[in-house]
Order: C-alpha cells, then sequence, then structure tokens
C-alpha cells in the first residue's frame, strides 16, 4: 500500500505513539488506520480461523478487520480511532482474549 499524505504538514502537528514497543511519529487528529498504514504496518490482527493477516478493508467502520489493542483495550477499530499522543498500540496476533 503506498498512504501519504495530500496536504503540507507542520513539524508541530507530529505526535509519538508506541506500535508493538516502537516509537512512531503520526499527525495529531489523523486516524489511527491511516497512520499506521503510513508507517508501513503489514497486519493489524490475524484471522481467528485461517490466522492469516488483516489490514484495514472499508476504512469506515464497518468491515471490523482493522481490529487492534489501544491502551490496553481489544478490539478497537483503527479507522474510528483519532491519533492522540502517548498511545500505546499492539496488533491484535491472539484472537482469543486474555482470561
Amino acid at each position: 500500500m503506498n498512504f501519504r499524505p495530500i496536504f503540507n504538514e507542520q513539524a508541530a502537528d507530529r505526535v509519538t505513539i508506541h506500535v508493538n514497543g516502537v516509537p512512531v511519529l503520526a499527525r495529531a487528529g489523523q486516524t489511527l488506520a491511516l497512520a499506521l498504514l503510513e508507517n508501513g504496518l503489514d497486519h493489524f490482527n490475524v484471522n481467528s480461523v485461517s490466522g492469516k493477516p488483516r489490514l484495514p478493508y472499508c476504512m469506515m467502520g464497518a468491515c471490523f478487520e482493522c481490529r487492534i489493542i489501544v491502551n490496553g483495550v481489544r478490539d478497537v477499530l483503527a479507522c474510528r480511532a483519532e491519533i492522540r499522543d502517548g498511545m500505546v498500540v499492539e496488533t491484535q496476533d491472539n484472537c482469543h482474549a486474555k482470561v
């Protein structure tokens, strides 16, 4: 995928989030899905049956393919979540909830 900004951005618009333990720069206010795709994340979660990696599909919250863990909360739709400074994001590789 080749996502890139179509507008001019200022350095002040950048915030740091942590994705799977790695600091990543993103634009404040953009969707989490777009920020992760722009930064080359190769999957957001895995299919619970096949184990195949999943990425966002509809980008509007209808398909549930962009489920991810944000600040410890599972099943957050990345296409509906707004970037906030300091977010901790993890791919949802284990589809079974922790007990």
